[in-house]
């Protein structure tokens, strides 16, 4: 499968996800070493791998506490390819737990990824009002500009009528 840009394969991965049943967690990137673009990105299931040991060398043992992660290898490799496409490079469809589709898509109900995810699609729809309120101001905008011009001219016209019309009265005045 490929994709014109990284954006394409992750916004392809999430729809799919969504569908499924699970939530992405975008996970790991590879970056050129000679300006730093990135050449690959690998994104999975949010409950790919484990949690990490939390007793800190450092510091005092943590509370322990639920984690979502579950030890799925569900995953898509995406790599850029030297024509610019974006190529999947390896996929991994099978799940070790449960996938819940409810009705607004959503697959884990609970996690912060769903948050997450709930809050990205609520800030892409504020994006989408202000883009759109934007339009319509600069519309305004642009209205309000032609109605001055229009007006600044008709009240040249007037003040040229009122001209005239003093130079004739004092004309007028002169010849009496």
């Amino acid at each position: 499968m490929e994709f014109e840009s990284e954006d394409d394969a992750r916004k392809f991965y999430i729809e799919y996800a969504r569908r499924v049943g699970f939530v992405v967690r975008i996970m790991q990137r590879r970056r050129s070493g000679i300006d730093g673009r990135t050449l690959a990105r690998r994104l999975g299931c949010n409950k790919q791998g484990f949690s990490p040991n939390r007793k800190g060398a450092l510091g005092p043992e943590k509370k322990p506490h639920s984690s979502a992660r579950e030890g799925c290898k569900a995953t898509i490799l995406v790599k850029m390819e030297k024509n610019g496409k974006w190529v999947v490079t390896r996929f991994e469809k099978e799940h070790n737990h449960p996938l819940i589709v409810t009705a607004n898509g959503f697959g884990t109900t609970g996690d912060k990824d769903k948050k997450i995810e709930e809050l990205t699609m609520e800030v892409a729809h504020q994006e989408q009002l202000c883009s759109a309120y934007r339009e319509k101001l600069f519309t305004f905008m642009n209205n309000v500009e032609e109605q001055t011009e229009e007006l600044s001219s008709k009240i040249q016209v007037i003040v040229d009528n009122l001209r005239k019309l003093e130079a004739e009265s004092h004309r007028f005045s002169h010849r009496r």
